[in-house]
């Protein structure tokens, strides 16, 4: 058992309790050694760096009782670490819910053509269709989608969205896309030959998107104009890796993409 030895020390002689001060850059305190005095500039692992008024630089350990703030001792330790900040939005712009839970998938669907249709719609509205619980599919394009609509019987609450590409007046695309006229499927897009395109051209670091001669294929034509290897998947996750938020896309695709959500998420 061990043995209790009292203090016998006066207590006019015991140390007192001095308070711990967060080193905060820019606090002024006197280092009680050497009467070193200057301000915070950092505070690392066990150590603290001050700048006297003329730009001289010490480092001292963080000892107890180690620094006068304002003529009285104080004991400097590192400060707390910030807070990691919450997005305050989405990548679509949309508030951002921390902690939200996905949704059960709803019945109702977003179609889109391709892959790459599919993952830049994941890139920048990903969180909210979570949310909301749509699923996104993509299709190897449209020339059959009268029948896909068929199969996919929608109605009041299992709604169908569908991103078609190269929706212009007297293309292919737009001729299905009238073909399709269930009131529960929504059929829009954007103009563009490829969702390549719909990644503003300054996000990619290019002045524009090349025009590519009829018959070429245009991912590969794009690839070459541009100097880029022949390797269109590598091409993509570029061109992907560039866009952060809604603000790398052209306004054409937003707003269609946001007509979907909404037309497939208007009913529970």
């Amino acid at each position: 058992m061990r043995s209790y030895s009292p203090d016998l020390t006066p207590p006019w002689k015991r140390s007192k309790p001095v308070p711990e001060v967060p080193a905060e850059p820019d606090l002024v305190v006197e280092e009680v050694s050497t009467g070193f005095c200057g301000a915070v500039i950092r505070c690392e692992a066990g150590t603290v760096t001050l700048e006297d008024r003329f730009g001289k630089l010490r480092v001292f350990p963080l000892e107890p009782r180690g620094f006068l703030l304002e003529g009285r001792p104080v004991t400097l330790v590192r400060p707390a670490p910030a807070a990691t900040s919450r997005p305050s939005r989405t990548a679509s712009g949309s508030l951002a819910v921390p902690g939200a839970r996905a949704r059960v998938a709803r019945a109702g669907r977003i179609y889109v053509e391709g892959r790459h249709d599919a993952e830049l719609v994941e890139r920048v509205w990903g969180d909210d269709l979570r949310i909301e619980g749509v699923v996104v599919e993509y299709l190897e394009g449209v020339d059959d989608l009268p029948s896909i609509v068929a199969d996919f019987s929608p109605g009041p609450d299992a709604r169908l969205g569908v991103l078609v590409d190269h929706l212009v007046e007297g293309s292919k695309e737009s001729r299905i896309a009238a073909s399709v006229t269930d009131p529960h499927v929504l059929v829009v897009g954007h103009p563009y030959i490829d969702v390549w395109e719909a990644v503003k051209p300054s996000s990619v670091g290019i002045p524009a998107w090349p025009e590519v001669p009829r018959g070429q294929d245009w991912k590969t034509g794009v690839c070459r104009a541009l100097g880029w290897p022949d390797n269109t998947g590598a091409a993509w996750q570029h061109i992907l890796s560039r866009v952060t938020s809604y603000k790398d896309l052209e306004p054409s695709l937003l707003g269609r993409v946001e007509e979907l959500i909404d037309f497939v998420t208007v009913s529970d």
